[in-house]
């Protein structure tokens, strides 16, 4: 059922888009942005959300990238070539990548604290810091959904439709800790949406880079692959588990995450 969905899907929009796979990409990001602001929205509610309710929320993005990092990147990447080089030189240029971004790009994350140059610590305002951390998040994850459109079309889109559901639960994780510490709503949600925007330039920027430089497609779905992976095991899952709190929830929220693109990714044959 999901693959014949997919498939008129893919087809609705290559009609729409006049054949264009850059314009599909640029409505994939529009939907993943999209699926950021709404859950930035959550904002509105904050004083009614649960204290576990971030953690849970990280895990299940969590669980959705450690799979689609394989099935929808690293895996496609090797298929593509029939070899492990092309990928593996990727994963290494995205790890390099994003702990280069994550070294030298100061960002506040919600329970490790501060990271970056210790000159920006006073400088910059934790709400941006905040945001920062959750654009560097996000930058692989436009990536991957860029990349794997120009890999397959139906891939593509299954991707983006589970980064977009996991992206509704990110938005409230950046929008959440913003409306607590500023007591306001409306530029908690802003703030939110931007971190949507900026997923949204990677997707199509991936998506028109991999399509001009085609061969360079193996090395791209790895290096996507790669940075979505430092992101989860360095970054989100330190993260969630570093409170000691509620690991029931959290790790039931991974799996969900896990399942829920596990489910998407395997339906489509």
């Amino acid at each position: 059922m999901l693959e014949g969905f997919m498939s008129s899907l893919s087809s609705w929009l290559l009609s729409i888009s006049g054949g264009s796979l850059i314009v599909v990409a640029a409505y994939a990001g529009v939907f993943v942005a999209l699926m950021t602001t709404l859950g930035a929205l959550v904002a509105i509610f904050a004083n009614r959300m649960p204290k576990w309710g971030v953690d849970v929320s990280l895990s299940f993005a969590a669980g959705v990238m450690i799979v689609a990092s394989f099935t929808s990147l690293i895996l496609p990447a090797i298929e593509s070539t029939g070899r492990f080089v092309p990928a593996g030189i990727g994963i290494l240029l995205g790890v390099i990548t994003i702990y280069a971004i994550d070294r030298f790009i100061p960002h506040e994350h919600l329970v490790k604290g501060y990271e970056g140059p210790k000159e920006f610590k006073e400088k910059l305002r934790v709400v941006w810091l905040i945001v920062l951390a959750v654009i560097i998040h996000n930058l692989p994850e436009g990536l991957a959904v860029g990349t794997s459109l120009v890999y397959n079309l139906q891939t593509g889109l299954v991707t983006a439709i589970a980064i977009g559901i996991q992206d509704f639960p990110e938005g409230a994780v950046v929008s959440l800790p913003l409306a607590t510490l500023q007591k306001r709503r409306l530029v908690p949600i802003i703030l939110g949406a931007l971190s949507g925007v900026a997923e949204m330039v990677m997707v199509i920027l991936g998506a028109v880079l991999f399509t001009i430089f085609h061969s360079l497609l193996p090395y791209g779905l790895g290096m996507a692959g790669g940075a979505m992976l430092y992101v989860t095991v360095k970054e989100m899952i330190p993260e969630i588990y570093k409170r000691e709190e509620n690991e029931t929830l959290v790790t039931l929220g991974f799996f969900l995450g896990f399942y829920v693109m596990l489910f998407l990714d395997s339906m489509l044959g």
